[in-house]
């Protein structure tokens, strides 16, 4: 149970507001639109530590100086190449597609900042999707519209269920936020 200065979580995501609840963690959200953008040379691992920050720059004056601000990134990476969120129904059934019978990494980026410290770090999580028929595809993107979420998918819902046979690291991180990680530091 967390009973420290207020915090304020810098994303409108409905899972990582789901994991701070269940975290014990009281909060606001405040939410700046950012754009998330990165230098193109840029090492994939860095990448959601990057986008957390400019996310965490941008809340920051919306909030009071002793606030504690936590933004947070997802990226899903599969052969060195950054899997977006889909921009259509045929999008999500072509990454599904591509995602099938292989593994991918899931990478959170978090930052808090804290008293004018900021606190960075970043938690990778793999995992590996059983072979998925195109029934299950299509079954899955016509029933759960996935379209707000990198990768196409999320962990907790049908898909991972049914199509996900293992994960090696924090099963929260592909939801969206290590919330173990963020408690901890907290």
């Amino acid at each position: 149970m967390y009973t420290g200065k207020r915090v304020i979580l810098g994303s409108q995501s409905p899972r990582r507001k789901q994991l701070l609840e269940q975290a014990g963690i009281p909060f606001e959200v405040k939410v700046v639109d950012t754009a998330e953008t990165f230098p193109a040379d840029m090492h994939i691992p860095d990448i959601p530590v990057h986008i957390a920050r400019q996310k965490a720059i941008a809340v920051a004056p919306l909030c009071k100086v002793d606030d504690i601000i936590i933004t947070a990134d997802t990226v899903v990476v599969l052969d060195d190449t950054i899997i977006g969120k889909p921009r259509d129904r045929e999008d999500a059934i072509r990454i599904l597609s591509a995602l099938s019978g292989r593994e991918h990494r899931v990478i959170t980026g978090v930052i808090i900042l804290r008293d004018g410290q900021e606190e960075a770090f970043s938690k990778e999580t793999a995992v590996h999707f059983k072979p998925l028929t195109t029934a299950q595809i299509t079954y899955y993107v016509d029933n759960f519209k996935p379209y707000d979420k990198a990768g196409a998918y999320a962990i907790q819902e049908w898909i991972g269920a049914v199509g996900i046979d293992r994960i090696d690291g924090c099963f929260y991180n592909v939801m969206g936020l290590p919330v173990s990680n963020v408690v901890e530091k907290l």
